[in-house]
């Protein structure tokens, strides 16, 4: 009896375990499930946090822009001067002559020098059109002077194509009040304003130019003095290699 009754309590203790570790797998299954399939959708997350792109937030645009220069005057020079004719030529590198804007020559007008600016003003014009800028493309014409006591500039501007971004120096918010882990708003500013000064040519930000034509005279000779050349003797003493 005694022997019966142990026999029968070892049977319900295992159905009991089998029933346990039935009811185990499955949940081990789905938390498994559930962990893979987290790992599975990791890349379609979103964070927030990423910073933004500057170029985004300081994008460089093509427009029109006024290219101006002011030349300092003295009361009692007569005529332009060889620092202002360097400086001018200078100015005048950008100009474009293909587009011809009008080149704009400011006199002052009420000032201590008004008698020097309009002559070295007249220079100023006729140097421009030994540079290449067309006569009729020249306008000169006076401002009025802040004072009379004091010499005012010469003022040479022209309206020219360039690539260029807005102003940098934008601080809306204090960086130690904000716990956002995004960068700051002029992040980025001075490069892009960088980049866009070095472009000599914008039209190059909006597309690849034209290929130029081959010079076939000029390659048909470079291929024939290359095959007469043959191999120096200096070369094959020199060479670890025996042809």
């Amino acid at each position: 009896m005694f022997q019966s009754a142990l026999k029968a309590r070892a049977i319900a203790t295992t159905m009991r375990l089998a029933r346990l570790h039935h009811r185990t797998v499955p949940v081990l299954a789905v938390a498994v499930a559930a962990l893979l399939a987290g790992c599975a959708q990791r890349d379609s997350i979103t964070v927030g946090a990423i910073p933004d792109d500057y170029r985004t937030n300081h994008p460089i645009v093509i427009a029109e822009k006024n290219q101006k220069i002011d030349l300092p005057v003295g009361a009692g020079d007569r005529g332009m001067t060889g620092s202002q004719r360097d400086t001018l030529l200078g100015f005048l590198d950008g100009y474009d002559k293909s587009a011809a804007p009008t080149l704009t020559i400011q006199v002052p007008s009420g000032s201590a020098n008004e008698v020097a600016a309009t002559a070295a003003g007249r220079d100023f014009a006729r140097l421009a059109v030994a540079a290449g800028v067309k006569r009729n493309r020249i306008v000169v014409t006076s401002y009025q002077a802040g004072s009379s006591e004091t010499s005012a500039p010469v003022r040479v501007s022209y309206i020219a194509v360039r690539a260029q971004t807005d102003k940098c120096g934008r601080w809306p918010a204090d960086l130690v009040d904000t716990s956002e882990n995004k960068h700051y708003a002029d992040f980025g500013c001075s490069y892009q304003n960088n980049l866009a000064a070095q472009m000599a040519n914008p039209a190059d930000l909006l597309g690849p130019r034209k290929p130029s034509t081959i010079d076939a005279e000029n390659r048909g000779a470079v291929i024939d003095i290359y095959r007469k050349r043959g191999i120096s003797d200096e070369f094959l003493g020199n060479s670890e290699v025996t042809y």
